[in-house]
């Protein structure tokens, strides 16, 4: 079918402003904006349920660019349809502090639901949003008041499809039939390298067949009613569906559309001005004609829809006025009254029990109490509920057609995180999910996504060091706590009994703009008693456990290693040696504190000696180069826990030793 003119010149528009900022800014990648310009019409041009006067809107379809690197299609849509992003931010195309970063960056660019660029992130966050609003809607629509009911559509190429974590995630999403989700393949053949079938020519359609998809195949890119009909017929299915999408790469470049030359380059003078005649777009850089703004306006219709939806809000509220209330509290990321109460009773119940029990058995019983005051819970592991202990006796599985509060992720270490991530741009849900801390590195860059997002994700890893033993040096974290402390806005909680597990998890509850990993040990440790001024200094990051007049070091230790460090402080002080143990579960809380607060718990000119069952590098920033670090600076070894604690030399003996050492 040959365009209208209006889809035409919207689709040409598209292309127009792509080729105009990534010329002006001489970098950025024009091949992909110009060649689902069409496919953008048809999504944007009839589907797309948005209000570009209000991009929170509460019952909004989600729309996520996962090829992220053709940043400028998003900007040229939120731009032409009526976001507040006016055409010199568009200009300012890929420029310091400008609203058109080079990828997509949520709360920076009105309208973008999340931050895109490592490819195969973008369709896992797609799988997340859809997630959460398949379990919003189960929960609180009534007959008659479906006031959640949305679309999660996702852009995506090549490049998101060869990544690993798009297995992960569809994968997981066909199982769980999340009908509500479309994804649109930009099926183009391109990438950066050349022609893909020379290193990618999996059948894609049958992958997503047999994921348990709809597929909608062979479906012209550039026909603006062929895509509109495919996605018609994707919304009346009862699976998620994959839109095949044929097209041309830089579609409208006479001598470099459908090459690798399209992709991630500036086309330069020469093919923009034979680019404006191709296409028949004779307009100066940045400018677009009044017919064109005019077709893609979508402030009218958006207020329309917002304003239907309101009403039957409306109705919903006078019926239904407690799960409204709850509905708009969990969308804005508030927590209820009562959940401080609940905080103070676990940690109440973790000091009268005193209980000597593995950290992951701690945070268990920290689920347990907060998820009586958090429906909002959404808990999960990657195939080791059992290890990691993110069950509760109250949860129920999510299934397909069957709601529940704990998802079995599989063995989808990455996945899991990123969906996670989609879950938490949502809204609605505190997501937590758990694997083995050695097994983080699997899904780091969705970590690192979470920070730079600020999005509260809780990430659980446990079996958090040599502790783990007998499965050995494979499982075995030794680098990877400190490699968790170098990610900006992670914060990271190793806590050494029941009541510091406690305080971690209400702080990472706490935290509402940004994620928190909580590493946990497989083996048992034991309560310490403290004042209640020591309780309360546990939300600090890093306190006195335990002092000592005069003290002449002092001993800095985490998670299991407390006990050893509380340990050697009796063995020095039976040898007239007074020091000061600081336990410092969370050294980015303790970096947050003021100087005078961290000087008094870190006195200066008193030695320090570290002592953590990881890397040693990390702590000198903490004991200084004259300082003592207490480590282990290779890989593990295969034998029970106690036996490897000995063999890496965290023994009293040791930590007298370094002690003395640092004296003289």
């Amino acid at each position: 079918m040959t365009p209208t003119p209006d889809t035409r010149k919207m689709a040409n528009a598209i292309r127009a402003l792509a080729m105009d900022a990534v010329q002006k800014a001489n970098s950025g990648h024009p091949g992909m904006p110009m060649g689902m310009a069409e496919i953008a019409v048809a999504l944007w041009g009839t589907h797309l349920r948005h209000n570009p006067a209000d991009p929170h809107w509460l019952d909004r379809d989600r729309f996520v660019v996962s090829n992220g690197h053709g940043s400028m299609l998003l900007y040229a849509l939120l731009h032409l349809t009526g976001y507040d992003l006016p055409m010199d931010e568009l200009r300012n195309f890929r420029q310091l502090h400008s609203k058109t970063p080079g990828h997509p960056e949520v709360d920076v660019t009105p309208g973008v639901e999340t931050t895109t660029g490592p490819l195969g992130q973008g369709i896992a966050n797609a799988v997340g949003m859809a997630l959460a609003e398949e379990l919003l809607a189960a929960e609180f629509n009534k007959p008659g008041l479906d006031i959640i009911d949305h679309h999660t559509y996702v852009f995506l190429g090549d490049g998101c499809l060869m990544e690993g974590i798009s297995h992960e995630a569809c994968s997981l999403a066909g199982t769980l039939r999340l009908s509500k989700l479309i994804v649109l393949y930009d099926d183009n053949g391109i990438s950066i390298d050349g022609k893909v079938d020379g290193w990618f020519r999996d059948d894609t359609p049958k992958r997503f067949e047999a994921y348990g998809w709809n597929v909608v195949p062979n479906v012209d890119g550039h026909d603006v009613a062929a895509v509109q009909g495919a996605i018609a017929v994707a919304k009346t299915s009862d699976r998620p569906t994959l839109i095949c999408c044929k097209t041309v790469i830089g579609k409208g470049a006479p001598t470099m559309q459908g090459t690798d030359k399209v992709h991630g380059a500036a086309l330069g003078d020469a093919e923009i001005a034979a680019t404006r005649a191709a296409i028949d777009w004779p307009h100066p850089p940045f400018e677009i004609p009044a017919e064109v703004y005019s077709a893609w306006d979508a402030k009218q219709k958006g207020a329309s829809l917002q304003s239907d939806w309101s009403s039957k809000f409306s109705s919903y509220q006078e019926k239904y006025p407690t799960e409204s209330a709850e509905l708009l509290r969990r969308m804005k990321g508030e927590l209820p009254a009562n959940f401080e109460k609940a905080a103070v009773e676990l940690m109440a119940a973790c000091i009268e029990k005193k209980e000597t029990i593995a950290t992951r058995k701690a945070s268990q019983n920290a689920i347990q109490a907060l998820a009586k005051v958090l429906p909002e819970f959404l808990g999960g592991s990657a195939d080791l509920t059992g290890s990691n202990l993110t069950n509760w006796k109250e949860c129920v599985a999510v299934r397909a057609g069957h709601p529940g509060n704990h998802v079995n992720y599989g063995v989808r270490e990455f996945g899991m995180s990123a969906i996670m991530n989609g879950v938490a741009l949502h809204g609605g849900f505190i997501p937590f999910g758990a694997t083995f801390l050695t097994f983080s590195d699997y899904s780091r860059n969705a970590l690192r996504m979470a920070a730079l997002m600020k999005r509260r994700s809780l990430f659980v890893f446990t079996h958090d060091s040599i502790g783990l033993g007998e499965d050995g040096p494979t499982h075995q974290s030794v680098e990877h706590v400190s490699s968790l402390r170098l990610i900006p806005n992670l914060d990271n909680w190793r806590p050494c009994d029941t009541l510091e597990s406690a305080v971690a998890w209400t702080e990472a509850v706490r935290r509402q703009h940004g994620p928190t990993s909580l590493i946990f040990s497989r083996q048992n440790l034991p309560y310490v008693e403290r004042s209640a001024a020591q309780v309360a200094d546990i939300r600090r990051g890093g306190y006195v456990l335990k002092d000592a007049a005069n003290a002449k070091a002092i001993l800095i230790a985490t998670g299991s290693e407390v006990e050893l460090a509380l340990g050697s402080a009796d063995a020095l002080a039976a040898e007239g040696i007074p020091v000061r143990v600081v336990s410092m579960p969370s050294t980015e809380v303790f970096d947050r504190q003021d100087a005078a607060y961290k000087a008094s718990v870190l006195i200066r000119g008193v030695p320090r000696v570290a002592v953590e069952a990881g890397v040693t590098d990390f702590w000198f920033k903490y004991v200084g180069l004259d300082g003592v670090v207490i480590g282990i600076d290779t890989f593990g070894e295969s034998a029970p826990a106690g036996k490897l604690f000995k063999h890496f030399g965290f023994t009293t003996e040791k930590v007298v030793a370094a002690v003395k050492s640092v004296l003289h």
